[in-house]
This record gives C-alpha cells, sequence and structure tokens, in this order.
C-alpha cells in the first residue's frame, strides 16, 4: 500500500522506481503468480491481514533526529481500522523506544490486541535480493510470544538451513542493533581510508597492508577497502542519528562522532589532491567522472561522494563530465541548475578532450577499461582512481599519470 498513485499505477505494471539487480524479475513473477499485488487503499491492505509492516521514510531531520512523522501518522491510521488481532511491525530505521511509540499511538484508538514488532532491515543495496533470501541475521524485537510465533513462522522459508540467523529480543534492543551495526561497520571504513590516507603519505601500499591486517580473525577482511568515503541512505543518516540519542541519553558516542568527521574529510581528499596537482588552476579544465551512484549496482546519489567530488570541481570552475550506468537521470534531476555539470552516454565518450580522469563509483565496466583507447581520448593522460580499480604497472606503462587511495602515485607520461 502506497499513498501515492502514479508509484501504485506503476507498480502495477512492474516498473520499479528503483534500480536494483533481480528485483524487475521478482516482481514481475509474483504479480503474475497473484501473490503480489498493490492498492491505494489502507482499508483494503488491512482486510484480513495478519501482519503489516511500516517501511517508511524516517528523514533526518536539522537536528540530525529521525523523523517519526510518517512512522507514527501511519500508527494513527492503522488503529482507526483496526478490528482484528494483528503484528505491526516496524521495518523502518527508527530511534531506540519508537516501538513503544507506535504501541502509544495506535492503542489510543483501538481496544483490539495488536503487537508492535521491531524488525530492521540489513539490507545492501545493490544485493538486496540475495541479503534478504540469505540472510546472516533476522532481528526480531518483540514482547509477545503470539506476536513472536507469527514472525517465525513468516520467516520459517528463509532459515530452514540456519535457524540460528533469527535473533529474538526485546524490542528497544533490536532498535539498538540496527544503529549498532551501521555505526560500526561506518567506523570500520573511516577507519580503513585514514589508515589508506597515512598509508600513502608514508610511502607504504594499503593494499599490502589490508591484505595482511584483514587475515586478523579479530578484525576481518570485509569493509576495509579504501575509498571516497561513504554514502547512501542508511551510514551517514545512522551514525548521526545515533550521536544524537546518545546525547539524549547523556552518553558521549565519541568513536561513532570521529567516524563522521574521517568520512567528510574523506569524501574531499580526492577533490583536493585533484585541485592540488592543477596548483589550484582548474577553471576551464574539463574533468571526466566515471560513477555518480554512492556505489555500484544502485542508482541511489544520497550523500554520494561522486557528486561531493563533482561539487567541488566546479565549484572551484571546472567543467565536469559525468558518466554513470544508472545514475546520471536522478543527478540530472538533482543538480539541474549546475551548468559545469554534463553527462555523456557511454564510460569512452566522456573522456573526449579531458584533462584528467577520475573513477569515482566501482562499476564492474571500469574495471577493465581499454587504456590504449583512453589514451587518444583524453588530452592529458592523468587518471585518479578512488576506487583502486586499475592495476598501477599496467596504467604506468600504458603511459598514464596515475593517483589511487593508499598506493604510491606511479607516472609513465
Amino acid at each position: 500500500m502506497d499513498n501515492n498513485p502514479e508509484k501504485v499505477a506503476s507498480l502495477r505494471q512492474g516498473k520499479l522506481p528503483i534500480y536494483e539487480p533481480g528485483l524487475p524479475e521478482i516482481v514481475e513473477n509474483e504479480i503474475a503468480s497473484g501473490r503480489l499485488s498493490f492498492t491505494t487503499s489502507l482499508d483494503e491492505a488491512m482486510q484480513d491481514a495478519d501482519v503489516i509492516f511500516l517501511c517508511l521514510p524516517t528523514p533526518q531531520g536539522d537536528d540530525d533526529q529521525a523523523d517519526l512523522s510518517y512512522v507514527l501518522g501511519a500508527a494513527v491510521e492503522i488503529g482507526k481500522r483496526l478490528d482484528h488481532r494483528m503484528v505491526i511491525v516496524d521495518k523502518s530505521t527508527v530511534p531506540v523506544g519508537t516501538s513503544k511509540k507506535v504501541r502509544e499511538v495506535i492503542a489510543a484508538h483501538t481496544s483490539i490486541e495488536f503487537a508492535v514488532v521491531s524488525n530492521p532491515e540489513f539490507l545492501r543495496e545493490g544485493s538486496a535480493v540475495g541479503d534478504f533470501r540469505y540472510p546472516e541475521q533476522i532481528v526480531v524485537g518483540v514482547d509477545e510470544d503470539w506476536a513472536a510465533d507469527v514472525i517465525k513462522e513468516l520467516y520459517e522459508p528463509f532459515v530452514r538451513r540456519n535457524s540460528d540467523v533469527l535473533i529474538i529480543m526485546d524490542p528497544a534492543s533490536a532498535e539498538l542493533t540496527k544503529y549498532g551495526i551501521n555505526s560500526f561497520l561506518a567506523t570500520k571504513i573511516s577507519f580503513a581510508n585514514e589508515l589508506a590516507r597515512l598509508a600513502k603519505a608514508a610511502g607504504a601500499d594499503y593494499d599490502q597492508v589490508r591484505a595482511a591486517v584483514g587475515k586478523d580473525s579479530r578484525i576481518g577482511d570485509k569493509f576495509l577497502f579504501t575509498g571516497p568515503g561513504w554514502g547512501g541512505s542508511c551510514f551517514p543518516k545512522d551514525t548521526r542519528a545515533a550521536v544524537k540519542i546518545g546525547e539524549q541519553h547523556g552518553v558521549d558516542l565519541s568513536v561513532i562522532k570521529a567516524a563522521v568527521t574521517a568520512n567528510e574529510i574523506q569524501k574531499q581528499s580526492v577533490a583536493e589532491e585533484i585541485l592540488n596537482f592543477f596548483k589550484d588552476n582548474i577553471a576551464e579544465k574539463k574533468i571526466a567522472l566515471w560513477g555518480l551512484a554512492f556505489k555500484k549496482n544502485t542508482d541511489d546519489i544520497r550523500e554520494s561522494p561522486a557528486l561531493a567530488i563533482a561539487d567541488r570541481l566546479t565549484k572551484e570552475g571546472a567543467r565536469v563530465v559525468a558518466f554513470d550506468p544508472q545514475a546520471a537521470e536522478n543527478v540530472k534531476k538533482l543538480r539541474a541548475d549546475n551548468d559545469k555539470l554534463t553527462y555523456a552516454q557511454d564510460e569512452y565518450e566522456v573522456l573526449k578532450g579531458a584533462n584528467a580522469l577520475v573513477i569515482a563509483t566501482e562499476w564492474d565496466e571500469f574495471s577493465n577499461p581499454d587504456l590504449e583507447k583512453m589514451a587518444t581520448l583524453l588530452d592529458e593522460p592523468v587518471i585518479f582512481d578512488a576506487r583502486n580499480m586499475l592495476k598501477p604497472s599496467l596504467v604506468k606503462k600504458a603511459g598514464f599519470y596515475y593517483s589511487s587511495l593508499g598506493r604510491p602515485t606511479v607516472d609513465g607520461r
């Protein structure tokens, strides 16, 4: 159920408002089978329903707190219509204590028995289908045994091979778990990026450092890859919200604060290096940009590091021409007033006459480019690789100046 008629009409035709690999086929198949339908009517959606998932936005306010107006507004409407026992599930990322607020709002409008469950989602954009089918953890915060049984039955097909992934706890703990996981992962990335900056400054090779550090079982090799900073819909919002939640409870989350600060520095570091390379004389230079989405396999540009690079360079007077396989249309709408940011149809067109190339998103098609063709298209054989997509020795051999993250710069010009 959604209150946007245009979105519902589009979904009924199998057209999705987001890009997510594997999802269109699932939606198409399930619509055809009659197992999936869409409506603008909450009355229709609630009829005979056993479970309602609240998958609503909780945008970050000016004070960094999550805006619960959509969630609590839905709770009011649900309470007014509740006519049989039902489980209401908070799927949105919400502050600790939200399930209690939702319960109070619904209870103010009905005497029918119900339960409110916290079930935060841990789906990664670009691999959400696989994450849902083969979850590492399903966190369920619930007080009522009967509601726990309903949720267990619902998720049973996904935990047959490993029932340990279904973790039952109290609602407040479930809500905090979501912030704990995202804040830890964001902190780990910020640490990796800082260590990579140190490696480059000290003449070390971060790829070698990462390989060794990741072998330590206490650390692990995931989320140690360096990049231009984290973005998207979760890490930026959730880390800031976690800090705010800490303040509300009198706890200074200084580690998470530092991770947020480090990330903002990282998002500017690539642009700073480019400006230094051109000796702050970048005005009217043409810069080719590979990637606009905050990560590959998505069209999400929220707080994208690639956009931070484009914004900084165009602010300093550069002309940036960008290519992204999925996210360009979203950026065109968001940056319609930036006439120094234009777009190309493929990764080679963007290079024509450019003074440098910046690789900002790790799309697979950027990992093995035709270096000889690139050399003929670029005005200057200069590459800044913010994703470490290319092999320095090969790029140097092809005659390029090549700067990546955490690795020594090579110059084959």
